[in-house]
């Protein structure tokens, strides 16, 4: 079929959002899957973190299939994988079955996320590309909006599975229009970095699982991990400045607007995505509210990240896209401090001003990342840049929700509420910090360019 402007666009966004329904699924269905399979606190823990450490390992190598062996066979290679890995979900017979099954379909969003806005920067340039991550970032909040939902409305009709037959039949029809739609991408003639690829995948897998245990104070385990992964990174650093097709190139972290926006998206991680994504915690557990309303109540954030990531192109042009980025996590910032207000006594409706203010600014944060991301890297190179963006972002909301779930593990009433004010205050600084890092990296950028 002949590729339209609309077409692709379409496809990718929509395979964005299903993303993001694989790693919200849990947030509704954990209970019924802990009733079904019997699950202990440990396997509740790995199939929430499951899929983010597929994704977060996956991103880099899956990036540098896309610019060397083509970015629409890696994405629809993904789509085919969650796919398959669905099936595998909605048919586990254990716990242990179903962590790696989450594990794969992390593996599988890595293709989906890596190439989807390589193949945007491929196809659109100038302001439809900006438009186009726009729209690319409006599927990440719709599906953030549309998880959790989605799996407590199929809990009646199927119950747990059915929300993973879902997601492999979509993953399917996405397949299929990827294939038929999609411009495939120049190919490049070196080969993968497989050796880098390896021991980056073991080092991520070593942190994330290391934070992960955390959460269940097997310290002795978590010191053994840690080690590994400082060794296998240190491993990855050497192999990747010796690699004649590194997949991550490291001299662009020498370019202030890589840099930059490698920094917004590991903050954007570790504060607003992984304070909010433990919101239906603190509604369920601290309000007595259900999971379904929890989820309804959720939207104030992730509907409006979604509708504000589509209207970015509205702001005036004479902002840049880095102005755009500080002021989204600013206002992130100030929706996270809002979420202070949660106590024992209030109301839900308490929580909705800052999920209002954290999802409009999430919305122009996202868009304008989508933006960076390909911006700040060669034409040659838009997988990479989308990954790297991407792994940051995974590797912050996995850092974040360790620690703020490590922070209100066990409490209740009162001290639930003083942990939760800690777990606001800390993914906060974590948006402070990060706008302070990106002004220094602009004064440094401007300094440059004066000599």
């Amino acid at each position: 079929m002949p590729v339209t402007p609309k077409a692709p666009l379409a496809i990718v966004a929509l395979a964005t959002l299903l993303s993001l329904v694989v790693f919200t699924l849990p947030l509704t269905t954990l209970e019924a899957m802990t009733a079904a399979l019997g699950l202990g606190p440990a396997q509740q823990a790995w199939i929430m973190s499951g899929m983010p450490l597929g994704a977060a390992c996956g991103l880099l190598i899956a990036g540098a299939f896309g610019d060397t062996l083509g970015r629409r066979r890696t994405f629809v290679g993904g789509l085919w994988l969650t796919a398959l890995a669905s099936v595998a979900a909605a048919l586990a017979p254990t716990g242990l079955f179903l962590i790696v099954a989450r594990v794969v379909q992390g593996l599988g969003s890595a293709g989906i996320m890596a190439c989807g806005l390589g193949l945007l920067g491929q196809i659109y340039e100038g302001e439809p590309r900006r438009r186009a991550a726009a729209i690319w970032a409006a599927g990440l909040g719709a599906g953030v909006a549309l998880g959790p939902i989605l799996a407590a409305a199929l809990l009646p009709i199927g119950g747990w599975p059915a929300g993973h037959w879902a997601i492999a039949l979509a993953a399917t029809i996405l397949a299929l229009s990827a294939s038929a739609r999609l411009p495939e991408s120049p190919r490049s003639p070196h080969r993968v970095d497989l050796t880098g690829g390896l021991l980056l995948m073991l080092g991520l897998g070593c942190l994330l699982s290391a934070l992960t245990e955390l959460r269940l104070g097997a310290f002795g385990v978590v010191g053994l991990l840690v080690l590994g992964a400082l060794a296998f990174l240190a491993l990855f650093l050497r192999t990747e400045r010796r690699a004649p097709n590194p997949i991550l190139r490291l001299d662009l972290f020498a370019h202030a607007p890589f840099t930059g926006a490698s920094l917004a998206a590991f903050a954007s991680g570790a504060g607003v995505l992984a304070l909010m994504s433990l919101v239906p915690t603190v509604l369920v557990r601290g309000m007595g509210q259900t999971p379904l309303t929890a989820a309804f109540v959720l939207l104030a954030w992730s509907a409006l990240t979604a509708i504000a990531a589509l209207n970015a192109h509205r702001l005036p042009a004479r902002w840049t896209s880095r102005q755009r980025v500080i002021g989204g996590i600013v206002g992130c910032g100030v929706g996270q401090a809002l979420m202070l207000l949660a106590t024992p006594a209030a109301s839900w409706a308490i929580l909705v001003p800052g999920l209002l203010i954290a999802g409009v600014s999430n919305g122009i944060l996202n868009a304008a990342l989508g933006h960076e991301a390909v911006q700040s890297v060669p034409p040659e190179r838009a997988a990479m840049g989308s990954a790297a963006n991407n792994t940051a972002r995974y590797l912050g909301s996995a850092l974040g929700i360790a620690l703020i779930s490590i922070l209100i593990a066990g409490r209740d009433g009162e001290r639930f509420f003083a942990g939760w004010h800690e777990a606001v205050v800390m993914s906060t600084l974590f948006s402070g910090l990060a706008v302070f890092a990106m002004l220094g990296l602009a004064r440094e950028r401007g300094s440059l360019g004066a000599r």
